[in-house]
């Protein structure tokens, strides 16, 4: 079996090392900062896990796949890093994108059920619904502990046999077939075959060809503390939800950390090595809708905060695909704000994908990749 390299042991970095191991594969994850950091994509306390995705089924069918797959690896785990805390779709009155979301959850067998307004508002009295007009709600979707659900499978892949080494690499030079990557102080890792699945560091490593197809965007998220002895914004009493149409998401108060809530817009540019992550840009638009929609929760402290990255494509598809000058390299990235709850199925197909036992999907192509951001996936 080839000697594989994995540069990278994020979310998708240390499931595709875990999943190409099991299949036999000599591996070595090489990882600059560690699973779960702060400076990475896959850090930070939670992350929504959803099976709603508009039209994009496979998505939908992925996003199950890795439910699945999560839930084997976190139940040895010791504590539970998966919360099933329900999510809540919040959509308006002829809201396309909550219509195709109804469709495909109907076509792919997905548990929900959709609410109407007097439901809402039945159900959850903390919340003013204002102008939804109707909700989707995934009862056995839920929250993953983001950083130590990394750990958790970085971890797996090392019991499994995989080595890890923590080291930052240079960007590798050349064509046709790479043989080693190294470090700054010259250390190599000579392997067969090299997957680099870092990040937003793709488009430091890559810069030429990668530059003008990720986008590395700033992004916050705040957390507010709720009344003293309120229960109503913790579960099981609110779910984690997503309001589109105001570009907002939230999860509920989980181990005392706080309400958490994000705007779920793409902020300036960010240098994911050098940025300066002290939040507060966005606490006025982001208090102002805590307000609006939480009345409960109006003049609520900030009790944390946090600023974290996405790394864009151009429509929010991931990058799935072999480097077009090395015929040894794959690029596995570009979550673009939602692909950690897809990482079991992404180093599924990854790993496949290198095993030669499946088919390429054009949507995860670098040549589907452009250079200016229409977001389309959700």
């Amino acid at each position: 079996m080839p000697r594989i390299v994995v540069v990278g042991a994020g979310c998708f970095g240390a499931w595709t090392a875990y999943r190409l191991v099991k299949a036999g594969h000599d591996v070595t994850v090489v990882d600059a900062y560690g699973p779960g950091n702060s400076r990475s994509s896959s850090g930070g306390e939670t992350r929504i896990v959803r099976m709603g995705y508009g039209d994009a089924a496979v998505y939908t069918r992925w996003s199950r796949r890795s439910l699945e797959l999560w839930r084997g690896i976190l139940e040895g785990a010791g504590a539970p890093l998966f919360l099933r805390t329900g999510v809540l779709w919040m959509g308006r009155e002829g809201d396309p994108y909550a219509a195709a979301t109804l469709a495909t959850l109907d076509e792919a067998g997905v548990k929900h059920e959709r609410l109407l307004r007097a439901d809402l508002d039945r159900r959850w009295p903390q919340v003013d619904f204002d102008a939804i007009a109707l909700g989707i709600f995934e009862p056995d979707s839920g929250v993953l502990l983001a950083r130590r659900a990394v750990a958790a499978i970085a971890g797996a892949a090392v019991r499994a046999g995989a080595r890890y080494v923590a080291a930052s690499i240079s960007p590798p030079s050349g064509e046709g077939r790479l043989d080693s990557v190294a470090t700054a102080s010259g250390q190599a890792f000579r392997g067969d075959v090299f997957v680099f699945a870092c990040g937003p560091w793709l488009a430091t490593l890559f810069p030429e060809l990668l530059r003008d197809r990720f986008f590395v965007t700033r992004q916050e998220v705040v957390y507010f503390g709720p009344p003293a002895g309120d229960g109503r914004f913790a579960p099981p009493s609110l779910p984690a939800w997503i309001d589109f149409g105001s570009e907002m998401y939230g999860v509920p108060d989980i181990e005392g950390r706080g309400f958490k809530i994000a705007l779920d817009r793409h902020g300036p540019p960010f240098d994911h090595d050098g940025g300066a992550r002290t939040p507060g840009e966005t606490f006025d638009a982001v208090r102002a809708y805590v307000e609006r929609r939480f009345p409960a929760l109006a003049g609520a402290p900030i009790v944390g905060a946090e600023v974290c990255q996405y790394e864009n494509t151009s429509n929010g598809d991931f990058l799935i695909d072999r480097h077009p000058s090395f015929e040894n390299v794959w690029l596995v990235g570009g979550g673009s704000g939602h692909g950690f709850k897809h990482g079991p199925a992404v180093g599924e197909y990854a790993a496949r994908l290198i095993d030669g036992a499946a088919a390429p999907d054009p949507r995860f192509l670098l040549a589907a990749k452009e250079r200016v951001q229409r977001r389309s996936v959700f």
